[in-house]
């Protein structure tokens, strides 16, 4: 029978299986970037929306989308975010208004990439205040500021701050619930002992800074699992790379940032740091880029 049915062309796919290989087809990419200046690769040139984000063409969002070519794709990550902007305007850098970052988000969207979380506990602010431009015992130790009365203050406020990434996650999958939720660490600033006057942080300090991040990414991983998320370590391939290397080899900027390495923003990525960003987090999304012919 089935000889006969295929001779004179009555044979046909059975429901079950077509419905079947429609079912595994995967959906199509739509790709939503969220997070802050250390995302958007603030002030990499090529920049756009210079005024509100001063966002790169060339962060590590937009990259990943030039290889995988996503059905859509969002890149709303700002300079100067908090997890505050997530849900509400955040003023431009110099004028206008970035919309709520989950705006950005869809039922239809399946990759999210978050990073976030510096400017919430003040990482740039304490950085600055690491400074010293001469040798101890002139000047004011961050740490011992920091840390005075034998309480650490800042570890303190990293733990308060450690569940809104939990919280930052739920809304996500609220708004995005097939999403594949990706949270970004930030990458090795500094190297054990620094590099004073190189970067005019003492050893003791830049250890400090250094501690704050780690334990900050930390944080950020134990919710991500927590939060059936997945981190992403970009602090472990970064070591070697840090501000105390010279410009053929860092991959973040110290205090006096360098047009060679494109990389305007002080204590920020450079191009190099967000190039370098990008195999670890496309492992991370199970993605690869489409091979040339």
């Amino acid at each position: 029978m089935v000889a006969v049915l295929a001779a004179t062309g009555l044979l046909v796919a059975s429901p079950l299986t077509a419905a079947t290989a429609q079912a595994v087809e995967a959906p199509p990419l739509v790709y939503v970037a969220m997070g802050d200046s250390y995302a958007a690769g603030s002030l990499v040139l090529p920049a756009k929306e210079v005024f509100t984000c001063a966002r790169s063409a060339v962060n590590y969002a937009s990259l990943i989308a030039n290889q995988v070519h996503p059905a859509t794709f969002r890149d709303v990550t700002c300079g100067g975010a908090t997890t505050t902007h997530f849900a509400q305007p955040q003023p431009g850098i110099i004028t206008g208004t970035a919309a709520p970052q989950y705006d950005a988000l869809s039922a239809d969207t399946t990759l999210v990439t978050v990073g976030i979380g510096g400017n919430d506990i003040g990482l740039v602010g304490l950085a600055v205040s690491c400074v010293n431009l001469l040798p101890q015992p002139v000047g004011t130790s961050c740490k011992a500021t920091n840390t005075a009365g034998g309480v650490d203050k800042l570890a303190q406020k990293i733990d308060a701050f450690a569940p809104t990434y939990g919280t930052v996650i739920e809304q996500i999958r609220q708004r995005a619930p097939h999403a594949k939720i990706l949270m970004v660490g930030y990458p090795t600033g500094i190297k054990k002992g620094g590099c004073w006057p190189v970067v005019p942080v003492w050893a003791s300090d830049a250890d400090y800074l250094q501690s704050a991040l780690t334990r900050l990414n930390v944080r950020m991983a134990e919710q991500a699992q927590a939060h059936g998320a997945t981190y992403v370590d970009l602090a472990t391939p970064s070591i070697g790379h840090d501000m105390c290397k010279g410009l053929a080899t860092r991959w973040i900027e110290g205090l006096i940032p360098n047009v060679v390495t494109n990389g305007l923003v002080p204590l920020h990525p450079n191009a190099a740091g967000l190039r370098n960003a990008v195999p670890t987090v496309l492992a991370a999304a199970g993605l690869a880029a489409p091979t040339k012919a």
